[in-house]
């Protein structure tokens, strides 16, 4: 069983990813991972020594070659339970982000095969019970306070 909560706050250290849900020109910008037949949207884990924010920039750049953009921070999360990232089921806690891309450029060499630009979701999601209430999160955000498309 898989559950993903919203926090307004949690202590900075226990941050240990950035989720990117990004748009391109009003198109869903989505990842396909070399090893995987599925969709994923940008993000990764902490390295040591980097903000969360600096996590966010560096992982959207290097799963989308996106080089200029407009990110904003939309909440923080947590998953518990067992997945592809968290084999101890524990819960975690990342920090959810929307960026609106301004520029692209080639995708950098890296684990993400292609970039697909999309008008609307896929539905073959790699953590089809985590990444489509992300995604929805940052929707009622963009609609809400009508950020950018």
């Amino acid at each position: 069983m898989i559950e993903v909560k919203f926090y307004d706050y949690v202590e900075d250290g226990l941050l240990r990813f950035a989720v990117i849900v990004a748009k391109y020109k009003g198109k869903w910008v989505v990842c396909k991972h070399k090893e995987r037949d599925t969709y994923e949207v940008a993000g990764g884990h902490r390295e040591e020594n980097e903000s969360i924010f600096e996590t966010a920039k560096r992982e959207l750049y290097e799963e989308t070659g996106a080089c200029e953009f407009d990110l904003k921070p939309v909440s923080v999360y947590s998953v518990t339970g067992r997945n592809r990232v968290n084999s101890s089921g524990e819960e975690i806690y990342g920090m959810l982000y929307y960026a609106d891309i301004k520029t692209m450029e080639e995708l950098p060499d890296s684990e993400i095969e292609k970039v697909y630009l999309f008008d609307s979701l896929p539905t073959e999601w790699t953590y089809p019970l985590i990444q489509p209430i992300l995604i929805n999160k940052v929707e009622k955000l963009i609609f809400k306070n009508n950020i950018s498309n």
